[in-house]
């Protein structure tokens, strides 16, 4: 089993896909990632030599940022929106969508489940 990035790649998956796995590769950067090593798109997982694998670790590991120190990255830029009071920081705090959906309707995803209004009858 192949393990990069602290995370393990999923058994017998092209190696396309399998890269996606990690936080912070989606399906172009994993076929550039695969471009710039040498090893085919068309690759599986189980069948992955030693040499291939560590290539894949170093262009990973040069070029991008992934997984815990990308979601520390994220989290901060949240953390700093929140902090200086702007409209998107408090937005996250709220727990309510961010980007200008409309919420009248809508916006069940971050609001979560509907909650009863006590004293709604007739």
């Amino acid at each position: 089993m192949a393990r990069i990035s602290g995370v393990d790649l999923p058994k017998n998956k092209r190696m396309e896909v399998a890269l996606t796995y990690i936080y912070g590769i989606g399906p172009s950067k994993a076929k550039q990632i695969l471009k710039d090593s040498g090893v085919s798109p068309d690759t599986r997982t189980d069948d992955l030599a030693d040499s291939e694998i560590s290539a894949i670790r170093t262009i990973i590991d040069k070029d991008f940022k992934v997984e815990g120190d990308l979601r520390r990255d994220v989290s901060m830029s949240v953390k700093r929106l929140m902090d200086i009071g702007t409209y998107r920081g408090l937005r996250h705090r709220k727990g309510l969508p961010v980007r200008g959906q409309r919420t009248h309707t809508n916006g069940r995803t971050r609001k979560g489940p509907r909650r009863a209004i006590a004293g709604k009858k007739k």
